[in-house]
């Protein structure tokens, strides 16, 4: 069955860095646009970043571009999110989530057809 497996999370000062991975099976990772979203506790689930599915496009929220960079490795059937320069606002579960209609780059939760559980990022102050 469909698998997104998201780890890396964790606790980490402001300014500080972290690295999510999210590894994918039971679909073909390589022909599914990937896209990380995150979701803070009281609000609604909002997009992050995505790459489509040859990882040759990229696309990122306003609040993250310059800090965070999304990457796919199509042999390992992994998607990757950097996060640099973290700020206490960057706190929330983060979920990665495929989708298969590659002609667009979608920044919207419906787009999208297989979520992860999520991972906890907190950057403390």
């Amino acid at each position: 069955q469909v698998q997104l497996v998201e780890s890396g999370g964790g606790l980490v000062q402001a300014g500080g860095s972290l690295r999510l991975s999210c590894a994918a099976s039971g679909f073909t990772f390589s022909s599914y646009n990937m896209g990380w979203f995150r979701q803070a506790p009281g609000k609604e689930r909002e997009f992050v970043a995505a790459t489509k599915a040859s990882g040759g496009l990229t696309t990122y929220s306003d609040s993250v571009k310059g800090r965070f960079t999304i990457s796919r490795d199509n042999a390992k059937n992994t998607v990757y999110l950097q996060m640099n320069s973290l700020k206490p606002e960057d706190t929330a579960v983060y979920y990665c989530a495929a989708d298969r209609t590659t002609f667009r780059l979608s920044r919207l939760v419906a787009a999208y057809d297989y979520w992860g559980q999520g991972a906890q990022v907190t950057v403390s102050s």
